[in-house]
């Protein structure tokens, strides 16, 4: 009788683990499943389609370049590289962010039809801009190639910088998409705060040129932060330094905790607005 009901509390636990394992490949369906379908209606109208991912870094790089490679050609060596590294990090985060932020109000149908969560969606969105974010390295490993960056053992990091990147991304996407269903208007807000943030994150400019506060409002911010690390390991060959590592986990790790939170705390209310 023991090793029946041993055999039967068996069973059932392992129909359980299978049941899960089955929800969870369709979970991961789903998302591979609307990433396509954000990539697919992002370029529907483009003849060139997804190599645009590839042209419009280089294009935009080959602007700054002419732009401010003469002012700036005394205090940075490579500028189109300087500069392109960080437009890769500051792209991903602000694509990932604007387009998070209205994944739920953009699929009010989907929500009261399909059975998903609504968490799938945002996640959905971001991963869409990680995958522009893929396309975009492609020309970024060809241009390492054509400007002769030497290449180095801490270029392995790149992905850990990404990584965290992308954790500090999620949070706030997070954040932005409730923000969104209860006050439209954070939409218009938050495009001004972008300007000023990418303004404040040093893609084309050294920040050794700024003054001593300045200097001090740049570094605080964790944009920089990413940027920072990714032209340590990308552009100059060197181990970043321990307080780069702490700010790009830290503000990745504390983004996702409060982003998600603020979430789950509220998304049951989602319904009732949109």
């Amino acid at each position: 009788m023991a090793a029946y009901h041993y055999h039967t509390v068996g069973e059932k636990r392992s129909l359980k683990i299978k049941e899960k394992l089955r929800e969870r490949r369709q979970y991961f369906f789903a998302i591979r499943q609307m990433v396509a379908r954000e990539v697919k209606r992002k370029y529907a109208r483009s003849y060139l389609g997804i190599a645009w991912s590839v042209l419009n870094p280089l294009l935009t790089m080959a602007v700054m370049s002419m732009i401010f490679s003469t002012i700036f050609k005394r205090s940075i060596e490579n500028y189109p590289i300087y500069y392109l590294t960080a437009s890769l990090f500051w792209q991903l985060f602000s694509g990932a962010t604007q387009s998070a932020m209205t994944a739920l109000v953009d699929n009010r149908s989907l929500l009261l039809k399909v059975k998903l969560t609504k968490q799938s969606f945002v996640i959905a969105r971001i991963f869409t801009a990680l995958t522009n974010f893929g396309y975009s390295c492609v020309a970024y490993v060809l241009m390492l190639f054509v400007f002769r960056v030497k290449l180095n053992r801490y270029m392995l990091l790149f992905p850990v910088d990404a990584f965290f990147m992308l954790l500090f991304s999620m949070g706030i996407g997070y954040a932005l998409c409730i923000l969104y269903v209860f006050f439209a208007d954070i939409k218009y807000l938050y495009s001004v705060l972008l300007t000023l943030w990418m303004y404040l994150s040093a893609l084309f400019y050294p920040v050794d040129n700024l003054s001593q506060v300045m200097q001090k409002v740049v570094n605080a911010n964790p944009i920089y932060s990413y940027i920072r690390f990714a032209r340590d390991i990308m552009l100059y060959g060197r181990m970043p330094e321990p307080v780069t590592w702490v700010k790009i986990i830290g503000w990745g790790v504390f983004s996702f905790v409060m982003g998600y939170m603020i979430f789950r705390k509220n998304e049951n209310l989602v319904m009732q607005r949109i």
